[in-house]
């Protein structure tokens, strides 16, 4: 994945905010951005002391909460409690299907579901500002 608008916004938000633009935070983001899917801080961190031994947890979780605030990802907390970091794409909203048991997270895009919601606000008396579904069960893999 080409990441070269998300390390631009991310470069101008710590501009921005007179913060520092470290290798460490610079990977964080690389490691991020690239994994293609839902990772848990602890995962990020494990990854990043293969480049980086001396990396600490504070750092990993500074740079997610940066990352988030800067608006390239964002921290979703479900059932089970962990907390995971998923890449905020501006192109499409999706909605996710858990596994109960092996904790995947598998992306989902429906235009009908979403047609369905924007309904819901409507005849609700609603207005859409965000929201989030998360549809949980057992997947294919573990069925077996």
């Amino acid at each position: 994945m080409d990441n070269s608008k998300e390390k631009l916004k991310f470069e101008t938000y710590l501009t921005d905010k007179n913060l520092k633009h470290t290798e460490q935070r610079v990977h964080i983001m690389d490691i991020f951005s690239s994994a293609g899917k839902h990772l848990t801080a602890e995962e990020i961190y494990l990854a990043v002391r293969k480049k980086h031994p001396g990396i600490g947890y504070a750092t990993v979780y500074r740079t997610l909460k940066l990352l988030c605030e800067a608006g390239i990802c964002r921290e979703l907390t479900c059932e089970d409690g962990i907390k995971r970091y998923e890449y905020q794409s501006q192109d499409e909203h999706h909605d996710h299907l858990i596994c109960t048991k092996c904790g995947v997270f598998v992306e989902v895009v429906d235009p009908e579901i979403e047609k369905l919601q924007e309904r819901l606000f409507k005849l609700n008396g609603f207005y859409p500002e965000r929201h989030r579904m998360e549809l949980y069960g057992i997947c294919k893999k573990c069925s077996k």
